[in-house]
C-alpha cells in the first residue's frame, strides 16, 4: 500500500512541478502528460546511466560489499527496443560514472570498495579495456566518481571517497583532467567531496556537485553537524583546460543532497537529488542558478543522461534501485561531440 501512495504522490506532484516559475523560462520542461516510467528495478545502488550510440543504456550498480553479500559491482545494459536489461560486465571494478566518447568507446570511473580506483576505456568493438589513469604522483586515486568530456577529448573527473576499506593515499579530494596524451592534471581541490560533473554546451563552464555535509563513509550515520551543505558549484573552464572558481550556483537544504547531473542543449542544468520524499527528484536550473522546474521521482534520484537522435528528449534517471525515463520538451547536450 505504501508503494501505491508513493506512486500517487509522485504523479500528483509531477503535474504541478514541471512548469517554469514566474519570470523565468515560459515553456514547461516535461512533455504534456509525461510521467516517469520505470524500465528496471532491483538494483543495489544505481548510478550514471549513459546512452550508447546504438541507443542502449548502460548504468552502474554499486554493490556496497559489506551490505550486498560481497557482490563485486555490475554494469547493466538496458535495450529500449526489447525492454530487456542484462548484465554487461561483472565484476565492474565498482564502476560509478560512465560516458561514451566521440569514437563510441565506454569511459568508466571505477571506485573503491574492492574496485579499480581508476579511469578506464573499453573499445566497444573488441571488448578490450585500457587504463587511462590509475595513479596520480605515484599513488592510487581515492575513488573516481563521475566524469565528463570536452570537445577536444579531454576527460574531467571527480575523486572523493565515501566508502571502502582501502587506505586514502591522496592528500585531497580533487577534480582532475586527463589529456589525449594520457597526462593527468589536478585542477582543483577546494570542493569538499566533489561528485557529479558536467560541462556547458559552449565549453566555458564546468559544473561540480558537492555532496556536502555527509560522512566520508556513506554507510554511516549522516549528516555531519556543521559541515558544508550540498551545492552545485560553477568553475570557469579556460581554453587550456584549467579551472577558475566562480561561485556556488545552487545550495540544497539540510537533509537533501545533489549527486549526478547533466545539461540540455540550452545549457540548463539537471541535478539528481535525494533526501525526504518531498525532495527526491530532478531539479532543473538555468546556467545562472535560477530554478526552472522540479520533477519528483518515487525514490532518491542519483544520476541522469539524455537519449540520442530522435530520443534526445528522453531523460533517463538512475534512482537508488530503479532506472526511470521521462519525455521532456528539451533535448540533451552530449559532451565531447559524441
Amino acid at each position: 500500500m505504501a508503494n501505491v501512495y508513493l506512486s500517487l504522490f509522485a504523479s500528483f506532484f509531477l503535474l504541478f512541478s514541471t512548469g517554469a516559475l514566474p519570470g523565468q523560462d515560459s515553456s514547461p520542461i516535461a512533455a504534456s502528460g509525461a510521467r516517469f516510467e520505470r524500465v528496471f528495478d532491483g538494483g543495489f545502488f544505481l548510478e550514471s546511466p549513459a546512452v550508447a550510440p546504438d541507443g542502449s543504456v548502460y548504468f552502474s550498480d554499486i554493490t556496497y560489499s559489506s551490505r550486498s553479500g560481497m557482490q563485486a559491482g555490475h554494469i547493466w545494459r538496458y535495450d529500449p527496443r526489447t525492454g530487456l536489461t542484462s548484465i554487461y560486465r561483472s565484476p565492474s571494478g565498482m564502476a560509478n560514472g560512465i560516458l561514451f566518447d566521440a569514437h563510441g568507446d565506454m569511459i568508466v570511473a571505477e571506485g573503491a570498495d574492492f574496485g579499480g580506483r581508476r579511469i578506464t576505456r573499453t573499445d566497444m568493438r573488441t571488448g578490450k579495456s585500457y587504463i587511462l589513469a590509475g595513479l596520480f604522483e605515484g599513488h592510487p586515486f581515492n575513488s573516481p566518481n563521475d566524469l565528463t568530456i570536452d570537445a577536444r577529448g579531454r576527460i574531467y573527473f571527480t575523486d572523493p571517497r565515501y566508502l571502502g576499506h582501502e587506505p586514502i593515499e591522496q592528500p585531497l579530494m580533487g577534480i582532475y583532467r586527463i589529456d589525449p596524451d594520457l597526462s593527468v592534471h589536478l585542477l582543483a581541490s577546494n570542493i569538499w567531496k566533489p561528485n557529479g560533473i558536467a560541462i556547458s554546451p559552449e565549453q566555458k563552464t564546468l559544473y561540480i556537485v558537492a555532496v556536502g555535509d555527509y560522512n566520508t563513509d556513506i554507510l554511516k550515520t549522516f549528516p555531519i553537524s556543521g559541515g558544508p551543505p550540498s551545492a552545485v558549484h560553477a568553475f570557469d573552464l579556460l581554453d587550456d583546460g584549467s579551472l577558475r572558481y566562480r561561485k556556488a550556483l545552487v545550495t540544497f537544504t539540510q537533509g537533501s543532497w545533489g549527486d549526478g547531473m547533466t545539461v540540455d542543449s540550452d545549457g540548463n542544468i539537471y541535478v539528481g537529488v535525494g533526501g525526504s520524499l518531498e525532495q527526491n527528484g530532478v531539479y532543473i536550473y538555468t546556467p545562472s542558478g535560477q530554478r526552472l522546474a522540479f520533477l519528483p521521482t518515487p525514490e532518491p534520484a542519483v544520476n541522469l543522461d539524455f537519449g540520442r537522435g530522435p530520443d534526445s528528449n528522453l531523460l533517463y534517471v538512475a534512482c537508488e534501485h530503479g532506472l526511470y525515463r521521462i519525455k521532456l520538451q528539451r533535448s540533451g547536450f552530449r559532451p565531447g561531440a559524441q
